[in-house]
């Protein structure tokens, strides 16, 4: 189901068909943080946004890893398979990558996945490709082998008040450009960040703390 938190605006949005984008605001887009962020927690991170509108905003960066956590031995810690069992996993499970997806509810797993899965009234429905999930039938979806085709798992997530993720941008905080299923879900995390700042025409090496945004 959508992730709750003081902080975000998840409440803006439904299970179902992603919403026309008219009002100017970056759901479904990427942000990546500049050098002058000045927050370590938000260091060299590309942020998939999963809701922004009024009432703020929330999303889950998709290039930190989450330190040595094994998504098999993950599955097996929840109850979902049994010691041993994880040589039996499909091979996306197998490889699944967990992340370190922001400070707000670290507790608390949150599954980025392609729209090819969905479960009625559990799953945010994004944008046309992209859905979030932050139910345990999921991840025993993935395991048995009939979750979505592509997934990443979350711990956390990051939150902004309403009118702070703006202020942060116009701060030049961030920078921000369209999202594809490579940048999200591929396998290169620490590539991400770089690969991001070209997508929109920057050289990472020639970055400055003056740089404005896109």
């Amino acid at each position: 189901m959508a992730p709750t938190g003081k902080r975000t605006g998840e409440g803006t949005r439904s299970s179902g068909p992603a919403l026309p984008n008219s009002a100017g605001y970056l759901d479904g887009r990427l942000l990546i943080a500049m050098p002058v962020m000045g927050d370590s927690r938000f260091e060299r991170s590309v942020i998939y946004l999963c809701a922004h509108s009024a009432e703020g905003a929330m999303g889950i960066i998709v290039n930190h890893p989450a330190g040595s956590i094994d998504f098999p031995e993950l599955l097996q810690q929840l109850g979902i398979i049994k010691k041993g069992e994880h040589i039996k996993l499909p091979e996306n499970a197998e490889s699944m990558k967990v992340l370190r997806g922001g400070p707000v509810d670290t507790g608390r797993g949150f599954v980025l996945h392609s729209s090819d899965f969905y479960i009625e009234n559990a799953t945010l429905r994004i944008d046309e490709g992209v859905c979030l999930t932050a139910t345990v039938d999921i991840l025993r979806a993935i395991a048995n082998g009939s979750g979505p085709k592509h997934a990443i798992l979350a711990l956390g997530y990051a939150g902004w008040a309403p009118g702070q993720l703006e202020t942060e941008i116009q701060s030049n905080g961030w920078l921000h450009c369209d999202a594809d299923a490579d940048l999200i879900f591929g396998d290169d995390v620490d590539e991400k960040y770089g690969r991001a700042l070209r997508k929109i025409g920057i050289d990472p090496g020639m970055l400055s703390n003056e740089a404005g945004h896109a």
